[in-house]
């Protein structure tokens, strides 16, 4: 994804909260935001006190840590995207975390986490993740077992039999050819 310029403007309208139990991290993730152009920013030091914290004030964005005494990231995210009392099921998280084996990717992914940075922090990496969640969101998904972002990151061809029909006729209709166009052999 090519960011081109840092356009401060489309940050600047921007709530987003940090919820980091560290403040010297939270001190560098605010610096991050404020140096792309974020004017509002809330901070809260674990899940129990960003909870609070959204009922008074309305978030786009929330970037978290996962590992926070009391109430973690994962917790923050499940309660945002199943609780009844939430108030946007459909709020972009993006998670922070230094542990970042492939099982607990999977684990934030599959607890509806939006988008994955890991520490140390990158500030490109930061804005790809905020650009990515606002400027190009992808659609929610809710199953018996899951909501929240669609996890597939890829458009892959699937050729099984539980395909659906529309694909079917989408690939028919491209492998069939065109009718023959009647040419005209007169000359000029």
């Amino acid at each position: 994804m090519s960011l081109g310029p840092i356009n401060e403007a489309r940050f600047q309208r921007l709530t987003v909260m940090i919820v980091e139990d560290s403040q010297p991290m939270r001190e560098v993730l605010r610096a991050m935001l404020q140096a792309i152009g974020v004017k509002n920013i809330v901070d809260a030091r674990d899940g129990n006190h960003a909870i609070r914290k959204l009922s008074e004030y309305q978030i786009d964005v929330i970037i978290t840590d996962w590992v926070m005494e009391e109430m973690d990231g994962l917790e923050l995210t499940r309660w945002i995207r199943t609780s009844p009392h939430s108030p946007d099921e459909f709020l972009p998280i993006i998670m922070v975390s230094g542990h970042t084996e492939a099982h607990r990717i999977e684990m934030a992914r599959d607890a509806g986490v939006t988008e994955f940075i890991a520490k140390p922090l990158s500030g490109v990496g930061l804005i790809q993740r905020i650009v990515a969640v606002i400027e190009h969101p992808r659609p929610f998904v809710r199953t018996d077992d899951y909501f929240g972002p669609d996890r597939r990151r890829k458009v892959e061809p699937f050729d099984g039999e539980e395909r659906r029909a529309a694909e079917l006729r989408d690939r028919d209709a491209r492998m069939t050819p065109p009718p023959a166009k009647a040419h005209s052999h007169a000359r000029s």
